[in-house]
Order: structure tokens, then sequence, then C-alpha cells
């Protein structure tokens, strides 16, 4: 009899079918590179995407979305170019939202000119927007949301029905929210990315992606994919599937911690923005409100009042790192880091300003965290 699952439950069993040869109940690791081609249906080959390891955790990924099927790839780009280069070719438009992580930014404004493809950079808290830039040409639309590094909200409903309305393809970078706390294919998106380095590995050890979507839309990103070659290897993809195991634990905790810190840093004198959807002065707390109802997620960024790196260089708990999602506190410079490769003008267009630090909120005693940082401001 088939039954309904919850998140949690998927995270533990979608994808883990355990050793049929010894009866274990965790999926042994398939180092090989080499399978037998004969009377088995399928050539399996790392570059294909369909090893044993490979599927067991794509399935599970795939799953936590509510989608049909999924991709894990060498990391978080290669799950998002390889999407976008799936339904782009010479001559086509994309309509992107303009406040994007960094490096996406960074490929889409460098690769898509290489490659003959027209791209507009549009408000992603304004749906119309994207309905405006939209052209004869345009084949995808893209959006991040909750954005990196100030936690813009984009309404993904109204989006997807824009991009249906026009027969377009739609693909969110879904990394912020984690499928834990958002899932867009149930509001119309079409294809879910994830750089799986943060929140899907959680540990601050893995780097990985993931695309989900229709069996459909999976086939068709596929088809560049094994071109492409960003596959990822047996003995990662094992881990991925461990660590996805206790996504829905750590991910509530990093949202219950987020939003106690959030409020406190809102009340400090020496904090001036604060960006997290959760606030209800967040101008999208009601539509985040509406379409994460896991929780409004870990990350959280902050204006200092003084030196920002004279205030993460006094940090004692909270561990100053480029990435994010893990289960240890971390907090970065988006200026230096994730968005170092914008100018200075497309910084300010998206309020990433000089004095932002971005908090990647782990699963500590939230308390010890407010300590760590009050201790830190008071110099300034």
């Amino acid at each position: 009899m088939a039954f309904s699952r919850s998140k949690l439950t998927q995270s533990v069993h979608s994808g883990s079918a355990g050793d049929s040869v010894h009866k274990g109940i965790v999926n042994p690791i398939f180092p090989s590179s080499a399978y037998d081609y004969e009377g088995t249906g399928e050539t399996q080959y790392p570059r294909y995407f369909n090893t044993p390891n490979q599927r067991a955790v794509a399935q599970k990924i795939a799953a936590l979305e509510n989608g049909e099927d999924g991709l894990i790839f060498s990391s978080g780009l290669a799950a998002i170019m390889t999407s976008l280069f799936a339904f782009l070719k010479q001559g086509d438009h994309a309509v992107l939202q303009n406040d994007l992580y960094g490096g996406t930014f960074n490929a889409v404004t460098v690769e898509f000119p290489r490659y003959g493809i027209e791209y507009t950079l549009v408000d992603g808290t304004k749906p119309q927007e994207f309905e405006k830039a939209i052209k004869p040409n345009t084949k995808v639309i893209y959006i991040e949301t909750p954005s990196n590094p100030t936690l813009t909200i984009t309404d993904i409903k109204a989006v997807s029905a824009i991009a249906k309305k026009h027969s377009i393809v739609t693909i969110i970078d879904n990394t912020f929210a984690s499928p834990v706390n958002q899932n867009p294919i149930d509001l119309g998106i079409d294809v879910v990315t994830h750089s799986g380095t943060k929140y899907i590995g959680g540990h601050s050890d893995l780097c990985c992606g993931a695309a989900v979507g229709s069996k459909e839309h999976i086939k068709k990103i596929w088809s560049s994919a094994f071109h492409f070659g960003g596959s990822l290897d047996a003995h990662t993809c094992w881990l991925v599937e461990r660590s996805l195991k206790t996504i829905v634990l750590r991910v509530r905790q990093q949202n219950e911690n987020a939003l106690k810190l959030a409020g406190w840093l809102k009340a400090n004198q020496k904090v001036g923005r604060v960006y997290y959807p959760g606030l209800p002065d967040h101008p999208g707390h009601e539509i985040a409100k509406a379409q994460m109802p896991g929780g409004f997620g870990g990350m959280l960024s902050f204006e200092v009042q003084g030196d920002p790196h004279a205030f993460m260089d006094r940090l004692r708990l909270i561990k100053r790192a480029l990435s994010l999602g893990g289960v240890e506190s971390t907090i970065c410079s988006p200026v230096r880091t994730s968005h170092a490769k914008m100018t200075a003008a497309e910084r300010a267009k998206i309020n990433v300003t000089d004095n932002l630090v971005r908090l990647s909120v782990g699963i500590e005693e939230a308390d010890d965290l407010i300590r760590d940082i009050e201790q830190a401001l008071i110099e300034l």
C-alpha cells in the first residue's frame, strides 16, 4: 500500500535501498569505473551519471524536492551552468534576476557572450520586470531566492506563471533555502538546482551540485551533462547520501538559530541593516512565509557599524570562511569572497556594501553565537 512520507522520512530512506548482497542497511560504495555492458539494459559509466551511488543520491534529492528525477554534479556551478546550457543555444535569450550569487553572475556575463546567448538582468522582487524583458527568442528565466547575500525574495509562483504563459523554461537556485524549507517545483518551477556543497553536504567537507525536475527536463539536462563531464565520484556520492539523512534535523536547528540571531542583531545599535526574510519588516517577508513553509533558512546578512574585518577578527566561535551551510557557523565579507568578481557599481545595485557581512548560522547553541557576536562588537 502506498503512503505519503514526510521530509524527515524521505531524507533517511529515499534512494537508500541498502546492501542486497550482505543485507546491510546502508548503501555500499560502488567505486568501479568499469561495468559490463552486455545484458544490463543500460551502459553504466561515471560520466553518464548512472552508477549506483550517483543514482542513489540523485533519487534522495529528487524525493526531497518533490521532483521526478535528478542528477548529481561535481559542483553547484556545474549543475547551474549545465542546466542553463541545456536549454539555451546560440541566438537564444535568457532573463535572470540581477542579485545573483557572484559566481553565477560572473559565469553568465563571461560565458553567454562567448556562445552568442543574449541575457537581460532584472529586479527579482518585481515579477512584472521578468515579463517586460521577454523577447521572441527568450528560452529561460532564471531566479535565485532567497538571494545571495542580501536574502532578496522573488515570488516564485508569480514568475513561474509568467514563464508558463510564454512557454519558457524556469530554473532556480534553491541553495539558500534548501529542499527542507522550500520546494519550487510545487510552485511551478521546472528545474531546481543546488550547490550541494552547502546544506546538502552540510559539514563543510564536500563539493557537489544537483539538478532536479521532471523526467523530460532531466533527460534534456543529461544530454548536455554527459558531454560537459561534471559528474561526481562514488565515494563523494556516498558521503552526500549519508549527509542527506540528517539534512532535515540540521536545517531545522539552523532555521531556529538564525531567526533568534536576526532578531537580536536587529535590536543592536552597532549593527546597521539586517537582511533576513524571517523578520516581519523584511520586504519579502509575506511572500517568504507563503513559499518557504519549512522555515526561513540559516542564512542572514548584516551591516557592521565600523570595520567589518576588525569585527570578524575578534570572533572566537564563528569562523571566517568562504563557503556556507555547514553545522558550524561561518562568516565572510561578500565583497572579498562571493561577489569579489563583480564591479563596485554592480555590487552597489544589489546592496552589497563594503560593511556587509554574510553569516551562515550553524547548529550551535544560539545564545553562544549571540555572546560571540556581542563581544566582537564591543570595540566598534
